[in-house]
């Protein structure tokens, strides 16, 4: 029986339904839903059209939301291939997002103009990293990411 064949233990499947769950919330509201010093959401607005926000949400969020439901319409059971692949692509597609748009220019290259931007539209957000290169990734994103990171972890351990 091929690996990817094989159903995940209950208590892993839980841990990865939970963790599609938080990704799709974050991709879905974060741009609308005020969560205190952990969005701000009048610098985005500042910065971004509503359809701009709208679009950008689903791009992301419809792909996370339809992985999320037939991994719950699939639990305890395997996944048929279709849904493996669409797991595989679009965590991928996350994990190379993030890191273009934060790690690598964090980390690696600066990238002055994504800095700017970055500092009008998380201004007052909570972060607990240093400064580095103009940017400072924020709390609310650096746990997407790190549930970005474990979700997919769990995709390439099944």
């Amino acid at each position: 029986m091929p690996h990817s064949a094989h159903a995940m233990s209950h208590p892993l499947e839980i841990a990865f339904l939970a963790l599609q769950a938080f990704n799709v919330a974050f991709l879905l509201f974060h741009d609308f839903v005020p969560l205190g010093r952990l969005n701000n959401l009048a610098a985005i607005r500042s910065q971004d059209t509503l359809l701009h926000r709208v679009v950008v949400s689903l791009l992301g969020g419809v792909p996370a939301a339809v992985g999320l439901l037939f991994s719950a319409k699939y639990f305890g059971r395997s996944y048929p291939d279709w849904l493996e692949m669409w797991l595989w692509i679009t965590y991928g597609l996350f994990l190379f997002g993030m890191l273009r748009a934060w790690w690598i220019p964090y980390l690696v290259r600066p990238d002055a103009e994504r800095a700017a931007r970055y500092q009008i539209i998380f201004a007052g957000t909570h972060s607990f990293l240093p400064r580095r290169n103009g940017i400072v990734p924020d709390t609310l994103h650096t746990v997407f990411h790190v549930a970005v990171v474990a979700t997919s972890l769990i995709i390439v351990l099944r």
